[in-house]
């Protein structure tokens, strides 16, 4: 027969097994040291849960690293030329996560003397900060008995109560089983504990059960295959878009680039130019939407998954000369890029395969 622990009881479980088995993190105070008053950083907290919106723990270190060493405070953030910011997120994907930090880090500065707010609701005002980003601050670095309930959480909560409604719809229930289970004492260790013990123990597949503090209390491994939860919803068949890129080369082995617009989807990144994309089957992307007339010739074609539509982009090239460019171009906007320095722009990644395509020894030089 399964037994039920006092809440208390199993939240103190799991912060002995964090203790000695937490992850070792950059933007992250160990247990050891906040027991002997260490406080995480908000800014630092702030700045690590936004970058690791969909993105996994390995991608985000040499980004965050990297922001730290370019804008040490939320002060320096925002006072930050957004161009450079784009720049050194490029790559790192969901590019509206970039345009809501600088907004974010700017009203921090204005609007709350550098300081971020120490409550959820405070923090959800601010551009960008959402349920989960606001409860993994006020409980990492503010101390708050927040309910934290990321992707990782999801998958502990849902198998150690053997939740049969199936997400999204299982959200709230989620919340709250958290909420009850999240002790006043170390809320934040506790909140980390989980997303760790997700990542390293309840994985997705082939969890390692044996290891797991909540092993004895778990009703999906009791009762069922913890590996079919957190039960899902069918998933849609990702619609497809079509669309054409046009990688323009001069003989100094530079590319012509543009800025596309601040709204909408990549806004304010740089991009080779093309073609809208569409889901019309005759829109028109083939190399009759070239940009400016030149001896434009097929490259192939890239894919490229987004989050709500799938992108498949025919790729054209041409060597052109900057006189003739100048007197074709129809926008303001482009410029001359050396290969050499290439890497240094905010190119999203769809615009960096697409070039790839073009000029395959592209991103070796810098």
């Amino acid at each position: 027969m399964m037994r039920d622990l006092p809440q208390a009881a199993s939240a103190a479980l799991l912060l002995e097994w964090y203790d000695r088995h937490h992850r070792d993190l950059p933007w992250r105070v160990p247990p050891a040291a906040a027991r002997k008053g260490a406080v995480a950083d908000p800014y630092r907290v702030w700045l690590s849960e936004v970058m690791l919106q969909q993105t996994t723990v390995q991608a985000v270190k040499a980004y965050f690293e990297k922001f730290l060493a370019l804008w040490p405070t939320v002060g320096d953030l925002a006072a930050a030329d957004t161009e450079d910011v784009m720049k050194a997120w490029a790559g790192l994907g969901y590019y509206a996560r970039a345009r809501n930090l600088k907004k974010c880090a700017e009203a921090v500065a204005r609007d709350h003397g550098g300081r971020f707010p120490d409550s959820e609701e405070g923090l959800k005002a601010l551009p960008g900060i959402g349920d989960y980003t606001a409860a993994a601050i006020a409980a990492i670095a503010f101390n708050r008995a927040s309910a934290v309930l990321d992707g990782n959480v999801e998958r502990v909560i849902s198998r150690l109560h053997a939740v049969e409604t199936p997400l999204p719809a299982a959200k709230p229930e989620m919340r709250a089983l958290v909420q009850a289970l999240t002790p006043a004492d170390r809320p934040g260790d506790f909140a980390q504990a989980m997303m760790d013990l997700g990542a390293t123990i309840c994985t997705p597949k082939r969890p390692a059960c044996s290891l797991c503090p909540f092993r004895t209390d778990c009703r999906a491994l009791k009762t069922a295959d913890p590996e079919t939860f957190p039960r899902k919803a069918a998933k849609k068949e990702k619609p497809l878009r079509l669309g054409a890129a046009f990688v323009a080369v001069d003989g100094l082995e530079a590319v012509y680039l543009r800025k596309r617009p601040e709204t909408g989807l990549l806004g304010g990144m740089t991009e080779v130019p093309g073609t809208d994309w569409t889901s019309r089957r005759d829109g028109d992307t083939s190399i009759d939407a070239h940009p400016f007339p030149a001896e434009w010739e097929p490259c192939g074609t890239v894919n490229h998954v987004f989050t709500h539509f799938e992108l498949h982009l025919s790729v054209f090239r041409a060597r052109v000369g900057r006189a003739d460019i100048g007197e074709a171009r129809t926008d303001t906007s482009g410029w001359w890029e050396p290969l050499a320095s290439l890497r240094a722009q905010a190119l999203p990644t769809v615009m960096k395969k697409a070039i790839a395509k073009a000029i395959p020894h592209a991103f070796e030089a810098g």
